[in-house]
């Protein structure tokens, strides 16, 4: 079972990252933390757990203020033949955000804390939230994370996506979790720590919302 999540792990970050986006930043970006191999193991902050929970907040709201109100044809419209609709691109999301947070709770924290790994850690919080929802960079999702018609209909999908997501913020908001001690690695960020794999999932859904309204934008896009 580890073997197959590691590899959905190793596919799924190339998938929500864009290589070149990150490429310049992540040299010279330096970690929000100061390593330290002897620092006790504890729970997230205060601060850490609001600035997660805040941002989680706003783009759960965001994703459902931009599929509000659509039409079914304005729902299942796909600019080309080769760009997702906005129900595919919801599909995405939700299929996506428990997949992450399952990585964070069955690899990353499975094993000891590791605090001296640290070091290893150059990308900061703020660049994986200001970075990662940048759609400059095209990035080709892999094909268990591409939509299939998973759900019956949009109340489904809705449906998922909340479920999932009221499960990352309940995380944050009880788990003693030592997550700044435990890390994962990413094949072109390097090292992360479990705290910011979670702000990954705000970060990744803001991307993808991003894309939505993209399509909604498209001049053929249904009036109605």
């Amino acid at each position: 079972m580890q073997h197959k999540l590691v590899r959905l792990f190793l596919v799924l970050a190339i998938c929500l990252i864009s290589v070149a986006t990150f490429g310049a930043q992540s040299s010279t970006a330096t970690s929000s933390q100061t390593p330290s191999s002897e620092a006790p193991s504890k729970p997230l902050t205060s601060a850490e757990r609001d600035a997660a929970l805040k941002s989680l907040q706003a783009t759960h709201n965001a994703f459902l203020q931009a599929i509000a109100g659509l039409s079914e044809k304005q729902w299942t419209f796909k600019p080309a033949p080769d760009r997702w609709s906005v129900a595919e691109v919801s599909e995405h999301i939700a299929v996506s955000e428990s997949m992450i947070l399952g990585l964070v709770q069955s690899k990353f924290m499975a094993g000891p804390a590791t605090p001296e790994k640290r070091a290893e850690v150059k990308v900061t919080d703020e660049v994986i939230l200001a970075r990662v929802p940048d759609r400059s960079r095209k990035a080709q999702a892999p094909e268990f994370l591409k939509p299939t018609g998973r759900f019956a209909d949009r109340a489904a999908v809705t449906k998922a996506f909340e479920d999932a997501r009221k499960n990352t913020m309940e995380y944050v908001k009880t788990t003693q979790d030592d997550l700044r001690d435990h890390f994962g690695p990413h094949p072109m960020l390097g090292t992360m720590d479990a705290y910011q794999w979670i702000l990954l999932i705000s970060a990744h859904s803001e991307r993808h919302t991003k894309q939505i309204e993209e399509v909604k934008a498209d001049p053929n896009f249904p009036k109605d």
